[in-house]
């Protein structure tokens, strides 16, 4: 058993080294043919490779690959392996570095990859050879292969159907033709001098996409101060690694044409490796802004990066309190607020992501207040951040009269009452909201419009003493 395992092995080792032997002599003349107008080159690095890998948000990655091509004078097809299976054939771009010309006459992005069904499709109508678990060998030519069953036809003329379960091998005498054991770009080039030409090769793909988290560490109960920890975490599911790699992340939303390729899943998740703690550059660009990795890492395909984005501590923050029927009636939610300014310690754009916030316990452990997710924030915004529901602060509200004014004007009143169980006080912004042409025509504490549709109350509930708000709107429709 274990030898006819091994002759299997040793049979696909046969056929991928036959596979890349069929591409190089495809790709591989000899000194004659390579003066000739069809000669064939590979693209084979002959200095150091360079990779820049630019991360966008959603889905998207930008690739700049620098190597040097060995081309011929004249018309020539060279290849470049070692591109992302997800690549879009559509954004490639090649450009010579330097003062070399090369012009491109077409360009091939070829894809059909070596496979066990692939192989024995492409050997329907060829003679193979088939070990069963029975260790009976068959030989003959395979007339049909579904991908559950094959059949063969001995050199009788007889038929054998069997099922792939009764399969232990199957022998092939030589890689079929246009099977390729890598993604590969062909270009035919016509240059007026030959030689080793370094060149640029750029383009899209998908697969890649960056998110950022934040660790707030708040440093007590009154969150008078935090420090904050920014993480970029990379995901690379692009088909590809990318060795030793200037890493660019872009922060915004880029538009997209609409295209027919289906959408990338990232259900499945890589593993996390390791992290990279030197702070990023930012930047402008365009309209985003861009964050630049100050040290190379390699980006290794289906794997998740962080790498660190900012670090900052003493940054003066408030604990607020908030009470928004309209989203939960039953609680009085707890935020914190801090401004991104460079005078508090800050001032640069945070990207989307998630702020995670913590305090420490009294015996000096931190543990986990709430988390929330925040919008791109531009420096000088306030970043505020939903943490929870106060345990000590009891909400209740409730509509106390309706008044039909006329067939179009209507008055509804109503009373929120706050409970504060804690030992001092407390400042609660209570969220009210209104649709129409509506205005507040009587309460019992100043209202704050602030906007079309919200207006505001400001009050401070003492410890056990109960805080009562009325009021009465009247909205016209």
């Amino acid at each position: 058993m274990r030898s006819t395992t091994k002759r299997w092995k040793d049979a696909l080792t046969s056929a991928r080294t036959a596979a890349v032997a069929a591409i190089l002599c495809g790709l591989l003349g000899g000194s004659g043919a390579a003066q000739a107008a069809d000669a064939k080159r590979e693209a084979e690095p002959s200095g150091k490779r360079d990779v820049a890998v630019t991360v966008y948000n959603e889905n998207l990655g930008v690739i700049k690959d620098t190597r040097t091509f060995s081309v011929a004078k004249g018309v020539s097809d060279v290849s470049f392996t070692d591109v992302a299976s997800l690549i879009d054939p559509t954004s490639v771009h090649l450009r010579p570095l330097g003062s070399a010309t090369l012009e491109v006459l077409w360009q091939d992005y070829r894809f059909d990859l070596v496979s066990t069904e692939k192989l024995l499709e492409r050997y329907v109508d060829q003679s193979v050879q088939v070990a069963t678990k029975d260790d009976q060998v068959r030989e003959g030519t395979l007339l049909s292969y579904d991908g559950a069953s094959l059949v063969l036809r001995d050199t009788r003329g007889g038929l054998t159907l069997m099922n792939r379960a009764e399969v232990r091998q199957v022998s092939l005498a030589s890689l079929p033709k246009g099977l390729i054991t890598r993604p590969t770009l062909v270009w035919r080039l016509r240059a007026a001098q030959g030689g080793d030409i370094p060149a640029e090769v750029s383009y899209m793909t998908s697969g890649m996409a960056w998110h950022a988290e934040y660790v707030a560490v708040l440093n007590g109960e009154a969150a008078t101060s935090l420090g904050l920890q920014g993480w970029a975490s990379v995901e690379n599911r692009s088909g590809a690694t990318f060795d030793d790699a200037k890493i660019k992340l872009v922060a915004g939303t880029v538009h997209r044409a609409p295209t027919p390729r289906p959408p990338y899943d990232y259900m499945e998740r890589g593993g996390i490796a390791s992290k990279v703690s030197e702070q990023m550059a930012e930047r402008g660009f365009f309209e985003y802004h861009l964050y630049e990795v100050p040290l190379r890492a390699t980006l290794s395909n289906n794997e998740v990066k962080q790498l660190g984005l900012l670090h900052a501590d003493g940054i003066k923050s408030v604990k607020k309190f908030a009470y928004e029927a309209d989203k939960d009636a039953a609680k009085v939610m707890v935020t914190v607020e801090f401004e991104n300014a460079t005078a508090n310690g800050l001032g640069l754009p945070l990207p989307e992501g998630i702020v995670r916030v913590f305090q420490r316990d009294t015996d000096g452990s931190l543990e986990l207040a709430g988390e929330d997710r925040i919008k791109h924030t531009p420096k000088n915004e306030t970043v505020r951040v939903a943490v929870g529901a106060a345990f000590d602060i009891t909400p209740e509200k409730k509509q106390t009269d309706t008044r039909q004014i006329s067939q179009r004007i209507q008055e509804l009143s109503y009373e929120i009452t706050l409970k504060n169980h804690k030992s001092q006080t407390v400042d609660v912004t209570v969220i009210e909201h209104a649709y129409g042409d509506w205005e507040i025509v009587k309460s019992s504490i100043p209202a704050k419009k602030k906007d079309a549709t919200t207006f505001e109350f400001a009050v401070s509930p003492r410890p056990e003493t109960p805080l009562t708000i009325t009021y009465t709107v009247r909205i016209r429709t």
